[in-house]
């Protein structure tokens, strides 16, 4: 059985791609750092369905973690899956916070990039030993970095989207002579947990969001997440270094 690794999968668009990675006949383990009902939540979902999960904790901004993560992963692929490597690596744990540019602090740009670039940087670092050949990747970005996304507030969160982007392309050239497809998923307006359920706490900015999508209304994780996993089966074999915008055409 093919495994997968997907970061902060305990909600929204993580754990909408774990089960739908887990529908495709693929083991999963999920991380998780403050949100270990929902890991559970998720865990639970896809045995129910008949698949096998597993979910370990992982603080994606402490990288002086990510050895002793990779021994917990080792031990569980062993122990669950009998393998001593995985599959597909999925980087979708996030942080959030707005801004105008001028009162965008250091220590706010630092939080921010210790888990938008930093972490996913050396964590798949950390793991590409146990990454198998032919596998692939998915960093999960945002169109905040793109032009159909740019708005005031977010030049920080925007900014370290966008070198996830390219690291993306990076990765896909160097990982290439290892049959390792390296690609990113760019989510518009997202129905998710992140900001501290901003949408659940501020209902009243959806409509406006949905009047500026084409397809009239915000994303919710299922829209995400079953193009993540899309991405990791052979019908997507031929693409890589690609970032592929999924907003239901925001601002076109």
């Amino acid at each position: 059985m093919r495994v997968a690794v997907i970061t902060g999968a305990s909600s929204g668009i993580g754990q909408s791609a774990a089960v739908h990675i887990a529908r495709r006949d693929t083991g999963v383990i999920l991380t998780f750092r403050g949100n270990p009902a929902g890991a559970r939540d998720t865990v639970a979902t896809i045995e129910k369905e008949g698949g096998t999960a597993v979910a370990l904790p992982l603080d994606l901004g402490q990288s002086t973690s990510f050895p002793t993560f990779r021994d917990a992963l080792t031990a569980t692929l062993r122990s669950t899956w009998q393998r001593d490597d995985f599959d597909f690596l999925v980087n979708n744990a996030g942080a959030s916070g707005s801004a105008p540019f001028p009162e965008t602090t250091e220590a706010m740009f630092d939080d921010l990039q210790r888990v938008l670039l930093k972490g996913p940087y050396f964590l798949t670092q950390a793991l590409l030993p146990l990454l198998a050949d032919g596998g692939a990747i998915v960093n999960v970005a945002s169109n905040s970095a793109s032009f159909s996304g740019l708005e005031p507030g977010y030049s920080a969160y925007g900014s370290l989207k966008g070198a996830l982007v390219v690291l993306t392309r990076y990765l896909a050239k160097e990982l290439s002579p290892r049959g390792i497809r390296v690609n990113a998923v760019s989510p518009g307006s997202t129905r998710t947990r992140i900001a501290d359920d901003a949408f659940e706490r501020y209902p009243e900015v959806i409509p406006a969001l949905a009047a500026k999508t084409a397809l009239g209304r915000v994303g919710e994780p299922d829209d995400i997440g079953a193009v993540i996993a899309t991405l990791l089966t052979p019908d997507c074999a031929w693409v890589t270094a690609q970032d592929i915008e999924v907003s239901g055409g925001y601002n076109i």
